[in-house]
Parts: C-alpha cells; sequence; structure tokens
C-alpha cells in the first residue's frame, strides 16, 4: 500500500528523530523472514531497548541525513530493517546477532557507531560491548581490587603471628 505524503513526512521525521538520539545502528536484509519471524524480532526489540522500523531507503536516507549515521546512506540497498540503539551501544548488534544465529535469512548489511560505518562482520565486535551494569561492575571491580589488595596486606602479618602461636600451642601439647 502507498504512503500518502503526509505519512512519508511522518516517518521520516519519526526515524529522524530516533536516529538524532540512537548510540549505534544496524542495518540487516530481511528477505525470506515469515511474518512470524519479523513478529518475533519486533518483540524482542521492544524488549530490548532497540527501536526497529523497515523503512523504504528513499525514506530512511532522508531521515538519516545530518544524523551521526549519514555514513550509511550510501550503503542502504535492499530489503532493510534498520534497529538504532537506544540506551546501549550493544543493543542493536546484540538482538540482530542473536537473532540471525537462528534465522539465517537475516543478513547484517550495515553497522555504524558514532559516526562511523563498519563492517558487516564486526556486528561481533559491536555485540560484546558491555551493558551499562556490566561496565560499572567492571569498574567497581577495578576499583575494590587494590582496597582488598591492601586490607590483605595489613592483616597478614597479624595472620601469621597467630598461626605461629598455634602452631607452638600444639607442639607444646603435643609434647
Amino acid at each position: 500500500m502507498a504512503l500518502r505524503l503526509e505519512d512519508k513526512k511522518a516517518l521520516v521525521a519519526e526515524v529522524n528523530s530516533v536516529a538524532v538520539d540512537a548510540l549505534s545502528a544496524v542495518a540487516a536484509e530481511y528477505r525470506g523472514l515469515t511474518v512470524e519471524q519479523m513478529t518475533d524480532l519486533r518483540h524482542k526489540a521492544r524488549a530490548g531497548g532497540v527501536y526497529l522500523k523497515v523503512v523504504k531507503n528513499t525514506l530512511a536516507r532522508r531521515a538519516i541525513e545530518g544524523t551521526g549515521f549519514a555514513c550509511m546512506q550510501e550503503a542502504l540497498e535492499g530489503p532493510l530493517v534498520l534497529a538504532f540503539s537506544q540506551e546501549d551501544p550493544g543493543a542493536a548488534a546484540r538482538l540482530v546477532k542473536d537473532f540471525a544465529k537462528d534465522n539465517d535469512k537475516l543478513v547484517v548489511k550495515i553497522v555504524s557507531i558514532g559516526g562511523q560505518l563498519l563492517p558487516a562482520n564486526d556486528i561481533g565486535r559491536l555485540a560484546d560491548l558491555p551493558t551499562l551494569e556490566q561496565a560499572l561492575a567492571m569498574l567497581m571491580g577495578v576499583m575494590k581490587a587494590p582496597i582488598g589488595k591492601f586490607v590483605r596486606t595489613l592483616a597478614e602479618p597479624h595472620t601469621k603471628l597467630v598461626r605461629t602461636v598455634a602452631a607452638v600451642r600444639d607442639q607444646k601439647q603435643a609434647a
């Protein structure tokens, strides 16, 4: 069904507003996926905080114009589904990569982050980025390690003294 001009403008404005605030984008060819598979992909996208939209390439080019994803304009060819990460830079890549494992018809064509166009096979690198919670946990572990080592170093002489006294006691009791 053809879109009216007002609908096209609204669609371009919607995708543009998402692209302006997005952290990363992935475009994948969905040719051959069934309706059920696409519905499942959309459901997983909503649950993962990923904006997922099937848009005509001409409208997508206009929508990403002037955003950090303008580098994708030349590569938009074929039937593509656009996935934009809203909160976590690796969310869209994880979604598409995980879904493509089970559905070989979904083929990654474009990966973009920070205004850079990456090769499609770099989706694994982007998908492996830690989430905010994981990154905070790693940071806390790094910050906690020196303090823990310092406490163990301070406690070691006392512990050694207690073990020595206990060994002398056990030796005297055995004799």
